[in-house]
């Protein structure tokens, strides 16, 4: 995949779980930052990071418990680890550092 192709792609995906987050019902501060990055701070203080990675063409999760790192397969991502998929390994990340349920569901 094109180097150009890649980075829309992840930014578009970034920019979705951006928007479930806000719309998730747990307060979670989100602070998009320069370069495709997400920094999530939960009201326990913790953080987690989301950053698209070019080089290695895939999307990376720094949070509490580990890295998590997912490619673009057939319309979504995949962990290049185990092959759970973005979204739920995402919420359930977040349900471990927030202390409590987080639903997240791609926006239509």
């Amino acid at each position: 995949m094109e180097e150009s192709a890649f980075n829309a792609l992840a930014e578009a995906e970034l920019a979705r779980i951006e928007t479930a987050l806000e719309d998730c019902g747990v307060d979670i501060d989100i602070e998009p930052k320069p370069g495709g990055v997400l920094e999530l701070e939960f009201d326990n203080g913790s953080k987690m990071i989301l950053n698209r990675h070019t080089a290695a063409r895939e999307i990376w999760v720094a949070a509490k418990s580990g890295g998590f790192h997912f490619r673009p397969q057939e319309g979504r991502w995949i962990s290049a680890r185990d092959g759970a998929e973005l979204w739920a390994m995402l919420a359930a990340l977040c349900s471990e550092q927030a202390g409590e349920p987080v639903r997240l569901a791609p926006p239509a």
